[in-house]
């Protein structure tokens, strides 16, 4: 007898767990994982130990505590110049993971296609499916890693629940312009489709990119799903906190789920959240020149060693073409890098449908989320290979 849900059929392992494994087994520095290896802030941790010592350990408001709510809706205005409704319209999840989740459940019937621009983040297309929606794949393609127009207007059809958009993007670090953003508002609004938009690193924005907000543009604020969190901005990704900005209307529908998927999340982290969210501009600005900083210690060692990199304007990565070394699978050179100097990085086919994967076979994305040290150390390992 099979006990596993047919709906599980299609998943398996993830890449992160095979390269991770394959990384302890030779000691290798881990430029594949997409988290920082140091905390944020101290009054983060700070503000939540003072939650927890006044009582802030039981359930709050499902869709989240007041204070987090209200720090959210100040966030909007301050860096938005939006007001929105912090008791009708924002939902605290666990992590933006969950709210990917809860948006697809929410939404997606039996049937419903729901288009995904890949490469994509690794849970797009099984939220998608678990709802028993039909994912419709749209590529980015090199050098430039944008999606053709007429290519993503014929996705859309009648069966078009959903659009899964993430910008700033990962693993390319493409940034998408308003003239972009407007194609896909234009086919949302056409064919009556919702678009969920995972922004997680948008305060990750390097140099003269501009990070626009689809919800922003006209008639896209009553369809647009916008999600976030605190992982990326404040560098606690364990904290798993993360929100949903949408109109009342579609925040009801993904409030239903999440109270019976985990009811709240955890209460005396969301106090903490509230406190960083208000930390003052200037942390802000720092945080996206650090990256930058990081970004640009990466850069020269991966040209240097024969890569041709795709400059990102935002996020933690760093995608590389290395056809010029005499590999042709993403997969075959990732381990080779893990095995023969010690360095890991993560093949972007993985994000790719089975169809497209070969878009990406000749190249590597690298995270740059690390302390200096460690950089600097994967650097010298690196240049082994020039």
């Amino acid at each position: 007898m099979t006990y596993q849900a047919d709906r599980l059929a299609n998943f398996g392992t993830s890449i992160f767990t095979e390269i991770a494994a394959l990384a302890d087994q030779h000691q290798a520095l881990r430029l594949s994982s997409g988290y920082p290896n140091t905390s944020g802030p101290n009054s983060l941790i700070e503000a939540t130990t003072v939650a927890m010592q006044k009582g802030h350990n039981q359930y709050v408001w499902s869709h989240g505590a007041g204070p987090l709510r209200d720090a959210i809706a100040r966030h909007e205005q301050r860096f938005y110049q939006r007001e929105v409704n912090p008791d009708t319209e924002i939902t605290v999840t666990a992590g933006a993971t969950e709210a990917l989740f809860l948006s697809a459940m929410a939404f997606v019937n039996p049937g419903d296609e729901v288009i995904v621009l890949e490469p994509y983040f690794e849970y797009y297309v099984p939220n998608a499916e678990m709802a028993g929606g039909v994912p419709r794949y749209v590529p980015l393609r090199a050098p430039d890693w944008t999606f053709d127009p007429d290519e993503l207007a014929a996705a859309f059809n009648n069966k078009t629940k959903l659009i899964m958009l993430n910008t700033p993007h990962n693993p390319t670090g493409r940034v998408f312009t308003k003239a972009q953003l407007q194609i896909i508002a234009d086919l949302c609004q056409k064919w009556d489709v919702i678009a969920v938009v995972d922004e997680v690193y948008e305060h990750l924005v390097y140099g003269d990119a501009q990070h626009v907000r689809l919800r922003d543009l006209p008639e896209m604020a009553d369809r647009t799903i916008t999600i976030s969190s605190m992982s990326k901005t404040f560098s606690m990704t364990g904290w798993r906190i993360g929100w949903i900005l949408a109109s009342e209307a579609l925040s009801n529908a993904v409030r239903l789920v999440h109270q019976f998927t985990v009811d709240c999340a955890s209460a005396p982290l969301q106090f903490g959240c509230a406190a960083a969210l208000d930390l003052p501009d200037a942390y802000y600005a720092d945080l996206a020149n650090t990256y930058a900083q990081k970004r640009d210690l990466l850069l020269p060692t991966i040209q240097q060693i024969g890569l041709k990199p795709y400059i990102p304007d935002a996020g933690f990565f760093i995608m590389a073409d290395f056809s010029d070394l005499g590999f042709s699978d993403d997969v075959a050179f990732c381990k080779h890098l893990i095995e023969t100097v010690g360095v890991a990085t993560i093949p972007p086919s993985a994000f790719f449908s089975s169809g497209n994967k070969s878009l990406a076979k000749q190249w590597i994305r690298f995270a740059f989320c690390k302390d200096d040290a460690v950089l600097t150390a994967a650097c010298e390992r690196l240049m082994q290979l020039s």
